[in-house]
């Protein structure tokens, strides 16, 4: 079952993000592409960094005909952090500063105890854990300097149910919780507020070509209190409120959008 689609619209503008310089990572495809669309239809500044090329000028193009904004697209592979650090100062010296960063960017690929690594351990939280951490110093010099500052953080349900068959991916969508509870109180005192969202099984294209089949449908909706499946713009919007003024006394938290599954 799925829900009835409405128009942005139906839902809330936020004024304060209108000018907001806004950086994504992972911002593509999946919940990043419907990250990056939505800040642009709020009137930010959006930049976002990705390694798929075709996918990324294709947003852009489309939101420009719409009459955003022109997102600003940089290809950046997140795993080589000297590159990142680059590529995050030339958006900061682009844009003047970064007010919301959304760490997104993430590789859920499947793998059983046996399969893993010292390797393959390194490289799975090399994108699922690592960059998060410096993203976040990385924006940090121009946060304190504003004064504030949004930070949101992509975590999952997926160490809470718990899944299995992806234990090193689990294991980094844990630690980030850590990370933004600690990161919190640290950079409270600057203005800088930091949250985590955890998704649930979102019907993203990537999920619905790997993962999901009838039988795994039928799982995930048996789990769930609402019998339907979770669009990526349901987890877009909960962002966009914690990138507002609106959520300006919020921080140290985490919020599940599952439609009822935890």
């Amino acid at each position: 079952m799925q829900r009835m689609q409405s128009t942005d619209s139906s839902y809330a503008r936020y004024p304060s993000l209108q000018g907001r310089a806004v950086l994504i990572t992972g911002g593509a495809t999946g919940i990043g592409e419907s990250l990056v669309t939505h800040f642009a239809r709020q009137g930010a500044r959006v930049a976002f960094l990705d390694v798929q090329d075709e996918p990324a000028e294709r947003l852009r193009k489309n939101l420009t005909t719409e009459g955003c904004v022109a997102p600003i697209y940089t290809h950046c592979d997140l795993t080589h952090l000297s590159v990142l650090k680059f590529a995050i100062d030339q958006l900061i010296s682009t844009l003047g500063t970064i007010d919301v960063l959304v760490n997104n960017a993430a590789n859920d690929q499947r793998h059983s105890i046996e399969e893993v690594t010292p390797a393959f351990w390194d490289d799975s939280i090399a994108i699922n854990l690592r960059p998060q951490f410096f993203c976040i110093q990385a924006v940090l010099p121009a946060m304190r300097a504003a004064g504030r500052g949004s930070i949101i953080n992509m975590s999952s349900i997926s160490w809470i149910i718990p899944t299995t068959g992806l234990p090193v991916y689990i294991a980094a969508k844990a630690a980030i919780v850590g990370l933004t509870r600690t990161l919190a109180h640290e950079l409270g005192p600057a203005g800088i507020r930091v949250n985590a969202v955890l998704p649930g099984a979102i019907a993203t294209e990537r999920q619905k070509q790997l993962w999901y089949t009838p039988e795994g449908v039928q799982r995930i909706l048996e789990n769930q209190a609402l019998k339907r499946q979770i669009e990526p713009d349901e987890v877009a919007r909960l962002v966009l409120f914690l990138a507002a003024d609106d959520s300006s006394a919020i921080t140290n938290q985490s919020y599940i959008v599952d439609a009822g599954w935890v």
